[in-house]
């Protein structure tokens, strides 16, 4: 790092001032240093930063607000690039969440996946370790493939190729997903994203992420919360009312562990956003379906008078929704299967959202981010 040293005479008063002026007045994200790891996307709205190297994940998502850019995923300190489940979003394919103590079962056959997570399960799928190639790239697109015949030690029993497309058109984010089976046999698949966002929308330059685990939980002692005089503020390390919650799903399931056991029943009263609500303190950490058509997953931040759509495909049946104890970020995740759905498909249960590829059979899927004002 070079240092430059000035030779005006400010005062201690001046240089005060002087800083907080350059803090209030930061850079906006597109004058920052270039990094080579990152593929920049760039809207009128949008600012995103995609990781080919790290797995097709995401190190920042910014929205312009006001002439501001503000955080509205959780951004990656440059530090973390390398570490998938610490960067703002990433990829789950060709499954989502967990299976149980890595064991996979399959039309009588098993397989025990390599255990990734705390937990001794095999958890967010096999391709975050892997660098994805970039297949076409425009200033709003990026276009990555992965092709797992051309790897060693995939922690999947199948050949697989995976498509991700991220692509901004003005206040919108699309991201599609394509799994294709690229064997010679059929298998079950999954996929889905895990996007982390801000409770509260944050200036660019200031947002400093909070630790994540290698197995994607928090960890680490809690932030020391800073009082809020906002009535709808919870016990976070920010200033400011907490975004406002809707999820209009009418089935979840009860969970052991972090995995469905059985179908979709009720919604549990933590998760229960079906009138919209403050993020609140409570730990969730919930799998939902029952999704109503034409009614879109959304959130409010009052402070800003934003709001951000989750649209999705109809192969998008399920959402995770998890809200760590004192943290700023929280997830909602698109996904097409249930934690734990390969256990549940195999044992003949309805509805897990696990899907099986024939040989050169693909199933895609979109879902949009879409930011506006209320």
């Amino acid at each position: 790092m070079t240092t430059t040293t000035s030779t005006s005479t400010s005062t201690p008063d001046t240089l005060a001032a002087t800083s907080l002026l350059n803090a209030l007045t930061a850079p906006e994200p597109a004058s920052l240093p270039v990094d080579p790891r990152v593929v920049t996307l760039r809207s009128d709205t949008w600012e995103l930063g995609v990781l080919p190297g790290t797995g097709g994940s995401l190190a920042f998502g910014r929205v312009l607000v006001d002439g501001r850019w503000l955080d509205l995923l959780r951004p990656a300190r440059p530090t973390v690039y390398g570490a998938p489940e610490k960067c703002a979003s990433f990829p789950l394919v060709p499954w989502s969440n967990r299976i149980r103590d890595g064991v996979l079962r399959f039309r009588g056959r098993t397989w025990t996946l390599a255990h990734n997570a705390a937990d001794g399960t095999a958890m967010h799928g096999a391709v975050a370790s892997y660098t994805w190639r970039v297949v076409d790239r425009t200033a709003a697109r990026v276009e990555l493939e992965l092709d797992t015949r051309d790897l060693v030690g995939v922690n999947f029993p199948w050949r697989f190729r995976s498509r991700l497309v991220y692509e901004l058109d003005g206040t919108d984010l699309r991201v599609t997903t394509t799994v294709e089976n690229v064997d010679a046999e059929p298998f079950p698949a999954g996929f889905g994203h895990h996007p982390y966002f801000q409770r509260r929308l944050t200036p660019a330059a200031f947002t400093t992420p909070s630790s994540v685990a290698a197995d994607g939980s928090d960890e680490g002692d809690a932030p020391t919360p800073t009082p809020s005089t906002s009535a709808g503020a919870s016990s976070g390390t920010l200033p400011g009312s907490d975004a406002v919650l809707h999820v209009p799903a009418d089935r979840g399931y009860a969970l052991e562990s972090a995995m469905a056991v059985t179908s979709a029943g009720v919604v549990r009263a933590r998760a229960d956003y079906r009138e919209p609500r403050p993020l609140g303190t409570a730990f969730v950490d919930d799998v939902l379906t029952g999704l109503r058509p034409g009614e879109p997953v959304r959130w409010t931040y009052p402070d800003h008078g934003v709001e951000v759509r989750l649209g999705m495909d109809d192969v998008y049946s399920h959402l995770v929704v998890y809200l760590p104890r004192r943290r700023t970020h929280f997830a909602v995740e698109p996904v097409t299967n249930v934690n734990d759905g390969f256990a549940l498909h195999d044992a003949g249960v309805e509805g897990t959202g696990v899907f099986v590829l024939e040989p050169g059979e693909s199933r895609s899927g979109t879902f949009t981010l879409s930011v506006g004002r209320v």
